[in-house]
């Protein structure tokens, strides 16, 4: 039997519980890549309620390193790190203790492999590519998610986001060009990515999101959270995210009403943890309900009567469309939100972008006039996690492949002090 090897993983936010985008991702990466090695996981915390999951991350790793962000001192190191001419992301994420971690657990390790899933983390990694298989997992193209902050942006935030999406995808083809292999969530990501930077064409691929079929089962019973004889419209994501916000902001100003109009007994349910101010003041509004952070995601998804994915902005693959999916709910979305998604529209889902359009669509599938058929289908068909991420575990060498199961209970550095 081979033994088994060192993995160093690194990633900006905590990877557990998978209850948003890019955790989601992480967590399956990293259950995946724990199956065949020895995994030393370094990441940061941004919300405290997710220190109290860290022990789990121990039925993964062999170690573990959770440095606590202090968002205030994290932004004041990433505008300083921009006034250098650096990308504010790297700045925001650049921190001593991970650093000292990072080369102290390469040193005692001597690992072959190292995974930074986001391209924010690139940076700790640098100092290994020419000794150890660096392979990145982007998820999207974050700096093109800052030049669409711009557009539209007041100065002197428009000039911001502007330098921040001009950084970030100098970091971006930086990390490409310097690590063995690096991935995007999606064909469209890929191909916006190569637009942006044609000099990485050949050193980068993609591999699409999966989602727990078992875990997302409409057959499954869930107690219904809404009131009986409502038509109940939902919106599931993490309420501090800005694209998220940006959405429910439009659709609660711009198409509720309407819908609201026609079917009085409509509401809008905005479901997702640490809703922003502007979230937070659309339950103002005469039948928007804001949950916050719930403990179960699928009973709003299951007794939902439609999904919606209004988004403006989007990157990559949106997890909150396929879980929709999974859960066989019609899903009425915008081009930005369906992007890189293998569903047919008009079929298994509906697209929208005026707000009109928006909500004829809904109130649509609210009258029984359009219902999403197949969908459930399409996501155990394009998105099942094991044989999407076979194609990053390849990227590690063939040893991967026939490498014994690993069974880490190893020590874990649960945190350090902040």
């Amino acid at each position: 039997m081979r033994a088994v090897q060192d993995l160093v993983f690194l990633t900006q936010r905590i990877p557990y519980p998978p209850d948003k985008g890019d955790k989601i991702r992480s967590f399956h990466i990293l259950q995946h890549l724990a199956k065949r090695y020895r995994i030393h996981l370094g990441c940061f915390i941004d919300d405290p309620h997710d220190e109290r999951h860290v022990p789990r991350l121990k039925e993964y790793c062999a170690s573990v390193l959770c440095v606590p962000i202090r968002k205030p001192v994290a932004l004041a190191r990433g505008l300083a790190h921009m006034a250098r001419g650096k990308s504010l992301s790297e700045g925001y994420f650049k921190d001593p203790r991970m650093a000292r971690w990072v080369d102290s657990t390469v040193a005692r390790t001597a690992p072959k492999n190292v995974f930074v899933f986001c391209s924010s983390m690139a940076p700790y990694a640098f100092a290994y590519r020419k000794k150890c298989t660096t392979v990145m997992d982007m998820v999207d193209v974050d700096s093109e998610k800052w030049r669409a902050y711009a557009e539209g942006a007041p100065w002197p935030l428009r000039l911001l986001y502007a330098r921040e999406a001009k950084a970030m995808l100098a970091l971006e083809a930086r990390a490409v060009l310097s690590f063995d292999r690096s991935f995007l969530a999606s064909p469209a990501e890929l191909r916006l990515f190569l637009s942006r930077a044609p000099q990485c064409a050949g050193r980068v691929g993609e591999f699409l999101n999966g989602v727990d079929a078992g875990y997302f089962d409409p057959h499954l019973t869930f107690d219904n959270p809404y009131s009986d004889g409502t038509d109940a419209v939902a919106f599931t994501g993490a309420m501090d995210y800005e694209p998220n916000v940006r959405a429910v902001v439009w659709y609660a100003h711009n198409v509720f009403a309407e819908i609201r109009r026609k079917k009085p007994r409509s509401e809008f349910w905005i479901v997702g943890a640490n809703p922003s101010p502007h979230v937070a003041a659309l339950a103002r509004i005469d039948g928007i309900h804001v949950t916050g952070r719930v403990p179960d995601m699928r009973p709003y998804l299951r007794h939902a009567d439609c999904v919606v994915a209004p988004l403006q902005i989007a990157r990559g693959l949106q997890n909150k469309v396929l879980e929709a999916m999974a859960m066989d709910r019609t899903v009425v979305a915008t081009a930005a939100a369906w992007q890189g998604l293998t569903s047919v529209p008009g079929k298994e889902l509906f697209l929208a972008e005026s707000s009109a359009e928006f909500a004829a669509a809904v109130l649509d599938v609210l009258e029984g006039k359009r219902r999403a058929e197949g969908a459930r289908a399409r996501v155990l068909a394009d998105h099942q996690w094991s044989g999407n991420l076979d194609v990053l575990l390849e990227q590690f060498g063939p040893e991967a492949k026939g490498a014994s199961i690993v069974q880490p209970g190893g020590r874990i550095c649960d945190r350090v002090t902040p």
